[in-house]
């Protein structure tokens, strides 16, 4: 063992480097929440409002206009409303609407039953069925799970109710409450579940309640009148079958023509296979575009959309009080020169995270010209090495840059990481991404036949004969992520 010293090299964290970071990261509107935060904690920082002017006023004389005027109007109507006050910035067109209570499919299945003629121990299972109903509207448990939880939860509240009857002192009042806490509270049979089950299956929306796809299916027609159909009779014995397109398996067994049982699938394409959806808690998405690309005189230009964000700048008192900080000493001059640094880096942040936003955006609208041209088939492949390498950054800022950013187009609104996508070849020695390929895919399907749907292979050789190089594993892969079922089960006669 022995000590020593030792000189090295060694990367040392930089706290604000992660914080740029993360600047270049946020959206808008976390964004804007951040520098409002700043704005209030940090005294260097003050809001300029589009008219403010930085440099000293003249008047027509040429006189300069002293700096420290009083502002008379602030001082005497202190705390008197004159008819508003003028916003900080421009308003937004939208604003996060306030937090309400959201209502479940629960709550709707409850109100109904409320409204029904159930007595206590009816409810009681009612309620207990409606606990166990996800949110597709299907039932999750069997009926002896259901019967099992009753009784179990029921035995504690059973035996109160017992004792406390026992203490009444009139001996037949005392029986007659006996004997209708026995007849409610006795155990529960799946016989008595199967029976409130019926009634809650009846409630809206039609097919809730269903213990699997084809009884939810199957009250779903019932509720239209449907039970003596061919499709309430395929939907009971060859569901699977349906689901699969094996039509003519269901032909043959079933005694009918294949068109019949085409016909009964698109019957049953109609049903809600999800009947609690329609009621499930999805709260709304907005998206306002960080960007904005407009065509200007026949050329695309990109714009920042930021007039909403608060404008700071650099407080003049404290810039006054900053320049004196020699006079100070100890935690104040600290204080001063730490929180001057904040604001002045905050300000240069902000401005590079605008132009890094726009340099990177601009050269996807260079390089996706044909795309707001022509449509998504033209759009070409793109990389963020590729981006990085042509804007001189790092590839992880360029990621940073385009994650959770939207552009608004003249096509619509879109993901910057949307123009972003593998490509394959063309006989014309370019590239076609992967998105254009997609969607060549599918518009020959909406396209074709029905009756002589196009195969993997035949997919192939139109896109061949476009100039695409493709081979047909690639095809079945990009048809499974656009959820399209094979030819076999497309072919209709």
């Amino acid at each position: 063992m022995f000590q020593g010293t030792r000189a090295r090299q060694e990367a040392k964290p930089n706290p604000r480097l992660y914080q740029a970071m993360d600047l270049i990261y946020m959206p808008l509107l976390e964004l804007q929440t951040r520098m409002e935060q700043e704005l209030s904690e940090n005294p260097f920082l003050e809001l300029s409002e589009p008219d403010d002017d930085e440099d000293i006023q003249v008047d027509e004389e040429g006189q300069e206009e002293p700096e420290d005027e009083m502002d008379w109007d602030e001082i005497l109507l202190d705390g008197f409303d004159v008819g508003g006050t003028r916003e900080r910035y421009e308003p937004r067109e939208f604003y996060q609407p306030p937090a309400v209570e959201e209502r479940h499919l629960h709550d709707f299945l409850e109100e109904q039953i409320a409204l029904l003629d159930l007595d206590e121990r009816q409810r009681w299972i009612a309620t207990e069925i409606i606990g166990n109903i996800d949110d597709d509207g299907l039932l999750t448990c069997s009926l002896q799970e259901v019967a099992d939880g009753l009784n179990g939860s029921r035995e504690t509240i059973r035996d109160a109710a017992i004792a406390e009857a026992g203490e009444i002192e009139d001996e037949e009042a005392r029986q007659a409450e006996l004997e209708e806490l026995e007849s409610l509270f006795a155990p529960h049979t799946t016989d008595e579940i199967e029976t409130v089950l019926d009634v809650v299956q009846s409630l809206d929306p039609p097919g809730v309640g269903g213990r699997d796809l084809g009884e939810c299916l199957r009250i779903q027609l019932a509720r239209a009148n449907r039970q003596d159909s061919l499709a309430f009779r395929i939907v009971t014995d060859h569901l699977d079958d349906l689901l699969n397109h094996r039509w003519a398996e269901i032909s043959k067994i079933s005694g009918v023509s294949v068109a019949e049982v085409q016909g009964v699938a698109d019957e049953v394409a109609t049903l809600d296979p999800r009947p609690g959806r329609q009621y499930a808690s999805s709260p709304d998405q907005y998206v306002i575009p960080d960007l904005i690309v407009d065509k200007v005189g026949g050329e695309y230009m990109v714009f920042v959309n930021d007039t909403g964000l608060p404008r700071l700048r650099l407080s003049r008192t404290y810039r006054e009080v900053a320049a004196k900080r020699s006079s100070f000493a100890g935690e104040n001059k600290e204080f001063i020169s730490s929180r001057m640094n904040a604001a002045q880096w905050l300000i240069q942040m902000i401005e590079q995270r605008r132009q890094t936003m726009l340099r990177v955006t601009r050269y996807i609208v260079a390089r996706q010209q044909r795309f707001f041209e022509r449509g998504v088939q033209h759009l070409k492949p793109l990389t963020l090495r590729e981006v990085a390498q042509h804007i001189g950054m790092a590839e992880s800022t360029v990621s940073r840059v385009t994650n959770e950013k939207y552009v608004q187009t003249p096509t619509g609104t879109y993901p910057l990481k949307f123009f972003f996508s593998g490509g394959l070849p063309t006989v014309t020695g370019s590239d076609i991404s992967t998105r254009g390929v997609q969607a060549k895919i599918r518009s020959l399907v909406d396209s074709e036949d029905p009756q002589r749907p196009l195969t993997d292979q035949a997919i192939v050789n139109l896109l061949k004969s476009e100039g695409v190089k493709i081979a047909r594993r690639t095809v079945a892969k990009y048809r499974d992520q656009l959820g399209i079922v094979p030819a076999r089960m497309r072919k209709r006669v």
